[in-house]
Parts: structure tokens; sequence; C-alpha cells
């Protein structure tokens, strides 16, 4: 047993809390960019991009991350490519967030009046431009709120990655608690730290909500 005071565990937490803050945002930057070219190439009508967006979003959707995470992790080396903790955790977050992402927003761009897809057309813009002009700017405002909102479930989804090695805060918490035999102590910190993390990202997000509300 490791004499650990209450200082002792919240410093080495909060070395652990800056690997989710940094894998979450990979996790969110690197779905948004899958998510907006899904969202695309769903729009746009292409030969077979419906189908085949609908069917990964079903999966990644459909699945739960922890599986998603031991494939990453796991079922990548059955094919000889061994790949780290980081690597694993960030692809499989990236893949889970993008599922979800582009279904927030492909939900903002269903929502905008059919009239203003018509006077676009009427137009004769092309796709891009419909969507750069017209359709994005309105779909974005509707969108930021919900988006920021999802960034809550993205980090509190990385304590999972603690099941294939990942020190991040919930790995870390685990590591201290074998060491201290202290889990009480321990993991109120943790959730302490969640709740910093999460709390103000979601008032954010609220705040967002209601403002979008009083300008509609």
């Amino acid at each position: 047993m490791v004499d650990f005071s209450l200082w002792d565990i919240f410093r080495n937490l909060l070395l652990a809390a800056r690997w989710t803050v940094l894998l979450s945002l990979i996790a969110f930057i690197g779905g948004s960019v899958v998510g907006l070219a899904l969202l695309l190439s769903r729009l746009a009508q292409w030969p077979g991009a419906q189908r085949a967006v609908a069917v990964y979003v079903q999966v990644f959707q459909g699945t739960p991350l922890l599986m998603q995470l031991f494939l990453a992790y796991f079922g990548l080396a059955l094919f000889g490519i061994n790949v780290s903790a980081w690597v694993a955790a960030g692809l499989a977050l990236t893949f889970y967030a993008s599922a979800y992402l582009t279904e927030i927003w492909r939900g903002c761009v269903m929502a905008i009046p059919k009239g203003q897809w018509e006077a676009a057309d009427s137009l004769a813009l092309s796709f891009g431009e419909k969507m750069r002009h017209v359709i994005g700017p309105q779909a974005l405002r509707i969108a930021v709120p919900p988006t920021v909102g999802f960034l809550v479930q993205v980090i509190k989804g990385t304590a999972l990655a603690s099941v294939i090695g990942f020190i991040e805060l919930t790995k870390a918490g685990t590591m201290i608690t074998n060491a201290t035999f202290r889990p009480f102590t321990v993991y109120a910190c943790v959730a302490v730290m969640y709740f910093v993390l999460c709390w103000p990202v979601s008032a954010y997000a609220r705040k967002l909500e209601r403002s979008f509300k009083r300008e509609r």
C-alpha cells in the first residue's frame, strides 16, 4: 500500500486528465471531419452513398463503443497491424463520433424549410453553392447546440478506452486505487474531474439552445 495524500491523488489524476481532454479533442475533431464527409456524400446523392452511409451509421450506433475499442485494438492485430492504445482509441472514438454527428447534422439540414431548397434550385445553384450559400449557414445555426452537447458524450466515452490500456482519467483512477486501497476517495476525485470537464460544455450547449429558440 502506497501512502498517498489527497493532493498526491488529485495531482496524479490531473496529469491523466490531460490525456482525456486530448483524446476527446482528437475524437471530436476527427469525427467532425468524417461525419461532414459522410453527410455531404449522402446529400449529394452519389450512387450507393445513401445506403453505404446508412449502413455505416447503423453499425457504429448499433454496436457498443466498448466492442469497437476491442476490435480496433485487438482486431487489427489479426491482420498483422499492431497499433498502440492511443491509435486504437483515437480511431474507435473518431468513427463512433462521426456516426452520431453525421445523423445530428443530417437532421439539422432536413429541418431547413423545403422552400429554401426550392429557392436555391430556382437560382440554378450547384450542390456546393447551395450548401455554402443557402442551406449550410442556416443548418449551422441549428446544429451548434446539439453538436456542442454531443462533446459531453465523447468526453465520457473516453473512459472506456481504459479497457485497452489507454491511461486516461479512469485508468489512472484504477491504478491509484490499486496502489492506495482508497477507492472511495480516488473515484470521488475522478467523478469531480469528469464533472468539471463536462458541466461547462453542457451549460454552454443549453445556453446556445435557449439563444436559438429566442431567435426563432
